[in-house]
């Protein structure tokens, strides 16, 4: 499948981007040989291959969670810029 300078400027709206004509054509080039190298990825028989989500077997690496001490709210508050007795104090951020 090839693409169309049409083609890549319905990308470029899509993605926002403004072109100049150079970049349209060699975008063109480009992007069509990407096209090809996936219409080659098609002509794989993938009959027996099983689906996967990832390339690599992952394991969780998260430790377990485990229940200790809290750090003590004045002690939290300390150093706070701004805090009342019990809580961080920010400015708002919303009208």
């Amino acid at each position: 499948m090839a693409l169309s300078a049409e083609d890549v400027l319905r990308i470029a709206n899509l993605a926002r981007l403004s072109l100049e004509q150079q970049e349209i054509s060699d975008l063109t080039a480009k992007l069509g040989s990407i096209v090809g190298l996936v219409e080659q990825l098609s002509e794989v028989n993938t009959d027996n291959v099983e689906p996967m989500v990832h390339a690599f077997e992952l394991n969780n690496v998260l430790a377990d969670d485990v229940v200790g001490q809290s750090l003590p709210r004045e002690l939290a508050l300390h150093n706070a810029p701004a805090s009342d007795d019990e809580c961080f104090r920010v400015p708002a951020v919303l009208g």
